[in-house]
Formats: structure tokens, C-alpha cells, sequence
């Protein structure tokens, strides 16, 4: 499992495992989590990073409308990757 770390804007560096990610309408969205244990909280996180961007921009994805329709796509990418 692929992990990777982020320095939020107070500077705290949190670190995350990739659990799967997606492109939807050019915007490239990661399903996280902070542990690789089955029992824990999953995040949504949406690129915002620009061309010009060094290094990638991401933010958790909090629209409840947003939340479901991305929710929806990973739960079937992870369907379909258990099969």
C-alpha cells in the first residue's frame, strides 16, 4: 500500500495510506486512510494543485454532495479490486 505525506497549513506533517484513487472531470480525487488496519476512518481528498504547483495541493473533500457521488465511484473501484 502506497503511503504518502502532507504538511497541513499549520505546518503538522500527516501521513496517509492510498487505498485507491481516481480521475473524475480532470479532477484526480485519493480515497486515504491514517492506518493500514481494517478499523479505521476513510478520507477524501481532491487535487487543487495547479501547473505551475512544485508540489501537489490537496484538500479533504467535505461537500456532502461531493462526498457521495465520490464515495460511490471508490466503493466500486474497490469492489471491483476484490473480485
Amino acid at each position: 500500500m502506497k503511503s504518502l505525506e502532507f504538511t497541513s497549513d499549520d505546518g503538522e506533517i500527516l501521513a496517509f495510506f492510498v487505498l485507491e484513487e481516481t480521475k473524475i472531470n480532470g479532477v484526480h480525487y485519493l480515497l486515504v486512510t491514517e492506518s493500514e488496519d481494517d478499523e479505521t476512518d476513510c478520507y477524501i481528498l481532491k487535487d487543487l494543485s495547479k501547473e505551475e504547483d512544485k508540489e501537489a495541493v490537496y484538500e479533504f473533500v467535505e461537500s456532502d454532495e461531493e462526498l457521495e457521488s465520490i464515495g460511490k465511484i471508490f466503493e466500486e473501484l474497490l469492489e471491483d479490486s476484490e473480485e
